[in-house]
């Protein structure tokens, strides 16, 4: 003779009995194909699942791991910056502010065509994307080399595509695309027969840094090669970076004002000069060409 269970009432709200069967679901605890609260309650009762505080991490572990986060998403390791976001957003003492900045990565890295462009990096699989743009203009693209890039604290995707038409970057970088991934409203992926390439296009450039910026300058990996001090020169320090941009790169060297100078190529020190030239103008300085 089979022993009855004893039953009982439970008085939640729909929200929380949709988390409790959502846990079901992932511990297995079911019936047939639908999750069991009971059998969920039975198996906390009989310490076959474990209850643990989930508000009691300080706030200097919820800093780290959103540090993590970032540096994660930095790397363009998009999947592993999703887990440890995922687990913080867990966590009930985790911040609003927090919460909704984590909130939005996981959303924003969540959208199909984003994934889907994931998984053709990941493969070196050349693709077209046509997407449509503010303006409601359709654009078409042939990538074949593309990366997924923070610019400015923002993500884009910069790629290598075979059409040049509009870019007004030096002949060199003419190939070269960057796409602000939230001004993408729709896009459409499809693969494309064509070789992948190993990267952008890319052109070196030499730069002299002085004073404190020279002291305090850190070697970003993947883009300088050099980064010596000049002998005949102490208080110099030279720097040779790969470029795939110029408007990027001009926009971190403004930063770095009277501190650093373009020494080669002449290509790009000259259009850099056009650009203080017209600076200086806007402030209704005298330059003398």
């Amino acid at each position: 003779m089979s022993r009855k269970g004893q039953s009982i009432t439970l008085s939640v709200s729909e929200r929380d009995k949709a988390e409790l069967e959502a846990l079901a679901q992932e511990f297995g605890k079911t019936w047939g194909d639908r999750p069991n609260i009971s059998k969920l309650i039975e198996a906390i009762a009989q310490h076959k699942l474990l209850i643990a505080p989930n508000n009691d991490w300080k706030d200097s572990r919820l800093k780290a791991l959103k540090h993590a986060v970032d540096a994660l998403t930095d790397l363009g390791k998009i999947q592993e910056a999703q887990i440890i976001a995922q687990l913080l957003l867990d966590r009930s003492e985790l911040p609003d502010p927090m919460r909704r900045e984590i909130e939005a990565f996981l959303n924003k890295t969540s959208i199909p065509w984003r994934l889907e462009i994931e998984r053709y990096i990941k493969r070196n699989q050349p693709f077209e994307l046509t997407y449509q743009d503010a303006a409601d203009r359709t654009w078409h693209f042939h990538i074949r080399h593309a990366q997924i890039n923070p610019h400015e604290d923002r993500e884009y995707l910069d790629c290598w595509c075979e059409e040049t038409e509009g870019n007004y970057d030096l002949p060199e970088l003419k190939h070269n695309r960057c796409f602000r991934l939230d001004r993408i409203p729709e896009a459409a992926i499809a693969p494309i027969d064509a070789k992948w390439l190993p990267n952008l296009a890319q052109i070196e450039v030499e730069m002299h840094l002085f004073r404190g910026l020279a002291f305090a300058y850190k070697t970003k990996t993947g883009e300088d090669t050099f980064n010596e001090w000049l002998t005949d020169s102490p208080q110099v320090r030279r720097i040779v970076k790969k470029v795939s941009n110029t408007f990027w790169f001009f926009r971190e060297i403004l930063r770095y004002g009277e501190d650093c100078v373009i020494i080669s190529p002449d290509s790009v020190r000259d259009r850099f000069q056009q650009k203080l030239i017209a600076l200086c103008r806007q402030y209704n300085l005298e330059i003398r060409d």
